[in-house]
């Protein structure tokens, strides 16, 4: 092990951890999480599952939203003291849509020095899954539950021509598409991709009028990360991506994006305004 991977008294390190598959997690990482002084984590019960599996025992403290403005003097203190310090997130990079931004920002105020233990970052695993252009992308976050703040937000994207990424709970998943697509149009692409690395990961390739419809058939399940294609030419297009489709065709296309036959029969007879029954005669014919 050279120097360098030596842990270093007065020293914040951001130690990415697993999204979901535990085998993620670096060798680097575990060195650090065994060596360090303290491990301050945004939930002291889930980082206390993690630090069992690896039969690590170290003090924890909590860091989180809430208590972020004293906690963080409280761990800056200890740092200029002479101990070291790894900052965790539930699961992924600390300080992405994270508080942990805050910590560094006052480290970097007060001189300490922080260095990064790179590892899975659920918005980085979604966008090289999302079939989407990857050279230029913005990172969105969660959308404010503010419905006015909200509104600002979009507008603010509805020109803008990188990828785009959003994390979305399951439960306003459906609000959300409906923002986006009212924003974008129904033609715009987006990537749903949830459970990533887990044994039930699913990555859904569709416009925002096709994910719409299935998940007015489907319940979502699970955290998202959505990749939203940018502006570009076609990109806002408001005529129906299957109006040039038969019906088998238009099943068909829904069935490549990733859909059951059962699903995709329901989502083209939604798009039609016709039966299911209507659609499932036709693909049979």
């Amino acid at each position: 092990m050279s120097e360098k991977n030596q842990i270093t008294p007065s020293t914040l390190y951001l130690v990415a951890t697993p999204i979901g598959n535990l085998a993620d997690l670096s060798e680097r990482a575990v060195k650090v999480l065994s060596e360090v002084d303290f491990i301050a984590a945004e939930d002291t019960r889930n980082t206390g599952h993690l630090l069992s599996y690896l039969h690590i025992q170290k003090p924890l403290i909590s860091y989180h939203e809430h208590n972020k403005r004293e906690r963080g003097e409280n761990i800056c203190d200890r740092l200029q003291g002479g101990e070291s310090c790894a900052l965790v997130t539930d699961a992924g990079t600390p300080a992405i849509s994270d508080p942990g931004e805050d910590l560094v920002a006052l480290c970097a105020a007060r001189g300490i020095t922080v260095t990064s233990v790179p590892g899975c970052c659920a918005g980085i695993t979604a966008l090289t899954l999302s079939g989407l252009p990857t050279g230029r992308f913005t990172f969105e976050g969660f959308l404010s539950v503010n419905k006015s703040d909200r509104k600002k937000h979009l507008e603010s994207l509805r020109n803008e021509p990188r990828t785009m990424i959003f994390h979305e709970a399951p439960h306003k998943l459906r609000a959300t598409l409906a923002d986006l697509r009212e924003t974008f149009g129904d033609g715009r692409r987006i990537s749903l991709c949830r459970e990533l690395t887990k044994l039930n990961e699913e990555v859904l390739r569709l416009t925002l009028a096709e994910a719409a419809a299935y998940y007015e058939e489907n319940a979502p399940r699970g955290e998202y990360v959505l990749v939203v294609e940018g502006a570009g030419e076609g990109s806002d297009t408001t005529e129906a991506f299957w109006t040039n489709m038969s019906v088998p065709d238009h099943v068909a296309h829904y069935m490549e994006q990733g859909m059951s036959k059962k699903d995709a029969i329901k989502a083209t007879a939604k798009d039609r305004g016709v039966l299911k029954n209507e659609v499932y005669q036709q693909v049979l014919d």
